[in-house]
């Protein structure tokens, strides 16, 4: 009999459903310490495929034999292999058939509002902490921050019978590849995104400077494109009915984003300061932020998604309470040196549309953890 195989769809489900799995990763050590599939509650270890082909017993201690193992690998190949050896032990065993390659291409949709007005989807990429949203009024929809993936967001759209009319980026993004070009050009969309960011660009978009206002629907859900500079200079952050703020790179549940990927980090600092204390400062404490990543698990809420009071987010970042401009911009330029996204500049180059790519090129220029949301607490 073959091993059984688990999806990425059904692994996230077991995960997230009490239903408990043991995550046996048998990547080389330093990938999995790198990268690895999380949960709150989940338990997982670490033992490379190639202790398993010594028939050393202790490879076996730590493995449980009342609950099911997931075997986990690059791209599945490995795991199949080590599902195979405890399949034969008697283990209750399975394995996740394209391993952490499956695992990217995983999406997770959670509703975070439904009213008269509009309904407000989180998209969730959780194995590179990038979320994107559908705000959907009257039948129409806005995508802002879509990942490359564009199925996600089409048959999204299709279960929520509703018509995409409006793509937006809040910023040119440097660890995932955007489908917002392509998503544009397969629904005959808008394509927005700030003309600095742009620069060199032969991509057609309408430059989001030139939009107060983006209103669609019959209830006219209102959409003010607010200039929030410090992670790129041209970075915008969107406010849905002056409740929802989808932030981009700007503010997270965990703090601000990182100025340094430009190298300009004592510049760009500066810009986040203006930001934090002029264009946001007026908004209410109970305004809800929605990031474009997060960088822990435990930011997903009891409602199942990332996001956050600007209150809330005020109390617990100190950060966000340092007022003093010089103390502040050395807080913030102080990231420069941390942990760069990879490849991050092909990628601003490939989102800025002066560089193409195959698919298998971008799979693997994505591969890895999101590292644009540094926090400053």
């Amino acid at each position: 009999m073959a091993v059984k195989t688990i999806t990425a769809k059904e692994l996230h489900s077991r995960i997230n459903g009490g239903n408990p799995v043991f995550i046996l990763d048998v990547r080389n050590p330093d990938e999995y310490n790198d990268w690895k599939i999380e949960g709150k509650e989940l338990k997982s270890i670490n033992i490379p495929y190639f202790d398993f082909l010594d028939e050393d017993e202790k490879n076996y201690k730590h493995l449980p034999k009342d609950t099911e193992i997931a075997v986990v690998c690059a791209k599945g190949g490995a795991a199949l292999m080590v599902a195979e050896i405890l399949d034969e032990k008697g283990y209750d065993v399975s394995y996740l058939e394209e391993g952490m390659l499956e695992w990217s291409r995983f999406y997770h949709p959670v509703t975070i509002h439904v009213g008269e007005d509009m309904k407000l989807i989180q998209v969730n990429r959780l194995a590179k902490g990038c979320l994107s949203y559908m705000v959907i009024s009257k039948g129409n929809a806005m995508i802002v921050d879509p990942n490359r993936h564009i199925n996600e967001y089409l048959e999204l759209a299709e279960r929520e019978n509703a018509k995409i009319m409006h793509i937006m980026d809040t910023h040119l993004h440097a660890d995932h590849i955007s489908g917002g070009q392509e998503l544009a050009e397969q629904t005959g969309a808008t394509y927005y995104i700030s003309s600095s960011e742009m620069q060199g660009s032969d991509i057609p978009y309408e430059p989001l400077e030139s939009h107060k206002e983006i209103k669609f629907g019959d209830v006219q859900v209102k959409v003010l494109a607010i200039p929030t500079p410090g992670h790129t200079p041209g970075s915008v952050s969107f406010l849905v009915n002056d409740k929802f703020l989808l932030s981009g790179d700007t503010i997270f549940v965990g703090g601000l984003g990182r100025p340094d990927l430009g190298g300009k980090a004592r510049e760009w600092a500066q810009s986040l300061y203006d930001t934090v204390f002029q264009t946001i400062a007026g908004l209410s404490d109970d305004t809800m932020v929605l990031p474009t990543h997060y960088a822990d698990i435990k930011e997903i809420n009891e409602g199942g998604f990332v996001g956050a009071t600007l209150g809330e987010i005020r109390q617990s970042n100190e950060i966000m309470r340092t007022e003093d401009r010089e103390e502040f911009t050395e807080k913030v330029a102080g990231t420069a040196g941390a942990a760069t996204p990879p490849n991050y500049e092909e990628i601003v180059e490939i989102n800025r549309g002066t560089v193409e790519v195959t698919a298998d090129k971008a799979t693997e220029l994505e591969i890895g953890p999101n590292r644009c949301a540094v926090h400053h607490s």
